[in-house]
């Protein structure tokens, strides 16, 4: 990997995201009654795309929201300049991935076929969304966030609109949960206007539909697992180099699942939920291929993963498949509407390095260059520590930006224990653990995941 290109400015991208910023302000405040100060955030907006096929759409909707005569087409407008702008932004940030990883990427995806959907739900979700914006953030209460019980009830039990709903009804979630807003001490503006301007955009017909899924067959080989947990969720993403078997180029893909759970269920105990529903995930903490026949791939890189499809290969370890088949991986296009900075996540091997360690921060040099280390991302279900990462050698880690600036979170890395050579993985518990605090911590959620199950069979019961 070249550190030193992840370091260089690329143009336009602070512009880009200055248009970004002057939008988020102004839904701060709301858009019924726009301020001047609004009012030229909107226009900002407007001339951050002036020069694309959004330019008169966008400009009409930043001159009618700063009049305070917005219709809820002109919000749509609004928010399709926003996700224009992060994708931009996406796109110049993964071209310096690509030319610094020195690997190839896959042609742009193909327009799915638009499908019917429920036009008067989608059009129910948007009007809620426009209450939000003509709300602002600083002044929502409880009944303007109310509002989009009844739209997510309706959608839920329609599977073509389950994306939008679940992206509804977690946004009104974390809104009720920051209600007063009045109240708050920081409001996230660029996490409430991401997720406004993508249920917005989602509410237009077809923006939720996808391309056919492909098949794969050949040999899949886990670089690391990269785990999400939260209160009442928990989510994990393995990421690989497929080798198919007609020999052609092998490429990047991802498997991943969600489950959820109690929130009793901490640290070790998470593998316990997750592991049944995947078989992958014992593969990759015990250091072993899959053999894939026919499974079902997005063209993003997504394997919709299934046992039936899959069986347990040869040992294969990732080091040695991170120093040979990662670098000739081509790595797959992205969604339209999923190129934003925070999808980033590209695999990246690192060795040779020196690390320097402050009280805040972890960086490696790498040829003369420096490049952040995100250890808040190690997860604590797993042997990889910030400890283990500063004393290491060799790094399998995920490429991301934030903060502008780019930064590696570590999935694995080759170290020294007691004058010995390991390699510590951040999903090295994901097949099971020898580990005292790692068996104790599955014995308590076998113990909790029991008693909820009782108690959920007698409330069935009664």
């Amino acid at each position: 990997m070249r550190a030193d290109l992840l370091s260089e400015p690329i143009a336009g991208l602070d512009e880009a995201l200055a248009g970004v910023d002057a939008f988020d302000r102004a839904l701060v405040a709301g858009l019924l009654r726009p301020q001047p100060a609004q009012a030229a955030d909107l226009t900002e907006l407007a001339h951050a795309v002036a020069g694309s096929p959004l330019a008169a759409k966008v400009t009409e909707a930043a001159e009618k929201t700063a009049a305070g005569a917005a219709s809820e087409d002109h919000f749509v407008a609004l928010a399709a300049a926003r996700t224009a702008l992060l994708g931009s932004v996406h796109d110049a940030l993964l071209a310096r991935v690509d030319e610094a990883t020195g690997r190839p990427r896959g042609e742009k995806m193909p327009a799915a076929p638009a499908e019917e959907q429920a036009a008067n739900l989608l059009l129910a979700a948007r009007s809620w969304l426009s209450d939000l914006a003509r709300t602002g953030w600083q002044a929502l209460d409880h009944d303007v966030v109310a509002g989009s019980a009844q739209v997510v009830s309706a959608m839920l039990p329609d599977p073509a609109l389950r994306r939008l709903a679940t992206l509804l009804d977690g946004f009104a979630a974390e809104l009720v949960a920051s209600c007063p807003s009045a109240a708050l001490d920081r409001i996230p503006a660029r996490r409430w206007a991401d997720l406004w301007s993508r249920a917005m955009l989602l509410t237009l017909p077809g923006a939720t539909d996808a391309s056919a899924p492909g098949t794969a067959t050949g040999r899949l080989l886990p670089l690391g697992v990269d785990l999400h947990e939260h209160a009442t969720a928990a989510q994990a993403q393995v990421h690989a180099v497929f080798e198919p078997a007609d020999g052609t180029a092998p490429r990047l893909v991802r498997a991943g699942v969600s489950v959820p759970k109690p929130d009793t269920v901490v640290g070790a105990g998470v593998w316990q939920l997750l592991r049944p529903h995947m078989s992958l995930l014992a593969a990759a903490g015990e250091g072993r291929s899959m053999d894939l026949t026919d499974m079902p791939i997005t063209v993003e890189g997504d394997l919709i993963w299934s046992d039936e499809h899959a069986r347990p290969g040869e040992p294969a370890d990732a080091f040695a498949t991170a120093r040979v088949a990662l670098p000739t991986a081509t790595a797959s296009a992205t969604a339209p509407l999923d190129r934003h900075p925070a999808r980033i996540a590209a695999p990246v091997f690192v060795e040779g390095y020196t690390t320097q360690r402050d009280d805040t921060a972890l960086t490696f040099t790498v040829a003369g260059h420096a490049v952040a280390v995100d250890t808040d991302r190690i997860p604590a279900a797993s042997p990889l520590t910030p400890e283990a990462v500063a004393a290491s050698g060799a790094c399998i880690g995920l490429l991301r930006w934030d903060a502008g600036a780019f930064s590696v979170q570590p999935l694995a890395v080759e170290t020294t224990v007691r004058k010995k050579a390991v390699a510590l993985h951040a999903g090295g518990w994901a097949g099971g653990t020898t580990d005292k605090a790692g068996v104790k911590a599955e014995k308590a959620a076998t113990d909790a995941v029991t008693v909820l199950r009782e108690r959920a069979g007698r409330l069935l019961r009664k």
